[in-house]
């Protein structure tokens, strides 16, 4: 029989054969960063460093405990009820990581006999959700609203949708005003993963049931996840999401930096900040939806040796190649921060046509 360690270097061998090896690199500080989701650049803001340090100086380093055993601290609640009215929503509840608020959302709402229906460009953490949770799953063609309202309408039970608003390797964006139209003609529940969305979009979801999944680590700089919606639904998730239930809880200093965020994010300094992100976009692509901006080559040798080059040039572009996309569409992905000087995009579009891959 062969042994476990015969077993693991065959499957590292398997990885490397197909050229999809890959390595953990600490951030070089010499280089300009278009790889963070640090979308508005407050995980380095005053403010928010400042109640992460208070936060940690009054409670410590650590929760200790799951939320429901002994791990809830003021500042969690305090941050729910921003998050909520951030999102105009009755309720909401912190996760660990928005990877974990994906997971309770799927493995909670979509029991037995739900029919779920998922986007083919879905995060790993939805794809993943899917597979925890114990109901049919349909996978809709990309973007596909025709398909959608055909396997509602066709739906043998309840039903629920989930969507990335921003998808996070193209940038583009769902459908969500007709997505929201189909669900609340068909009574089906509509789950929106909001992570990337710092410039949009803003949905009306009056008349559909609906939740919405966050992430303090892209808008707001720090880390953790959120689920916002209808009281009842939220509650329900206190109660049967076992990625809540059974993780303890995220750090004071964690909630502390969020909720200082939210506070820079919803007042006048927030709307410049966004406005200086939404400029930075049109300067490397005029008019694109989201701070994602893929330079789709296909190849994959061609998209880890552009990588390698603006990286000689001081710039941090990572290559994004399969299994995370598909066959034939590795690509450089750029994150756009507000953070980021018109002078530093410039020298990214510059770099860009030096190594032949315009924006």
């Amino acid at each position: 029989m062969q042994s476990w360690a015969d077993r693991v270097a065959a499957e590292c061998r398997a990885v490397e054969a197909a050229g999809q090896w890959r390595l953990i690199t600490d951030l070089d500080e010499g280089l300009v960063s278009f790889a963070s989701n640090d979308y508005l650049g407050l995980a380095t803001h005053p403010a928010v460093v400042d109640a992460a340090h208070a936060a940690v100086d009054r409670w410590g380093a650590g929760s200790g405990a799951a939320r429901l055993v002994a791990g809830s601290r003021p500042v969690h609640g305090e941050l729910e009820s921003a998050l909520a009215a951030w999102k105009a929503e009755p309720a909401a509840l912190l996760f660990p990581t928005g990877y974990a608020a994906n997971l309770g959302v799927l493995a909670t709402f979509a029991a037995p006999g739900v029919r779920v229906l998922s986007d083919e460009r879905n995060h790993a953490s939805i794809v993943d959700g899917c597979r925890l949770s114990r109901a049919e799953v349909c996978v809709y063609r990309h973007g596909d609203v025709d398909q959608v309202d055909d396997l509602l309408r066709t739906s043998p039970g309840p039903a629920m949708v989930v969507t990335d608003t921003v998808f996070s390797m193209d940038g583009n964006l769902a459908p969500v005003p007709e997505l929201a139209d189909r669900c609340a003609a068909r009574g089906a529940l509509l789950v929106l993963d909001e992570a990337h969305a710092v410039l949009g979009p803003n949905p009306d979801l009056d008349g559909v049931d609906h939740l919405r999944v966050g992430t303090l680590s892209k808008y707001l700089g720090s880390l953790g996840g959120f689920v916002a919606g209808p009281r009842s639904f939220v509650d329900l998730l206190v109660n049967r999401a076992r990625p809540f239930i059974f993780t303890t809880a995220g750090t004071p200093a964690d909630a502390a930096a969020g909720l200082a965020a939210l506070a820079v994010l919803r007042s006048a300094e927030g709307a410049e900040l966004v406005d200086r992100l939404r400029a930075n976009v049109d300067l490397l692509r005029p008019g694109h939806p989201s701070p994602i901006v893929p330079i789709v080559m296909g190849d994959e040798a061609a998209a880890l040796t552009a990588s390698a080059t603006l990286r000689e040039r001081g710039l941090l572009v990572p290559a994004i190649r399969p299994p995370t996309v598909a066959p034939g569409t590795s690509r450089l992905r750029v994150s756009l921060s507000a953070a980021h000087t018109p002078t530093q995009v410039h020298a990214l579009l510059a770099a860009l046509d030096a190594v032949g891959y315009a924006s």
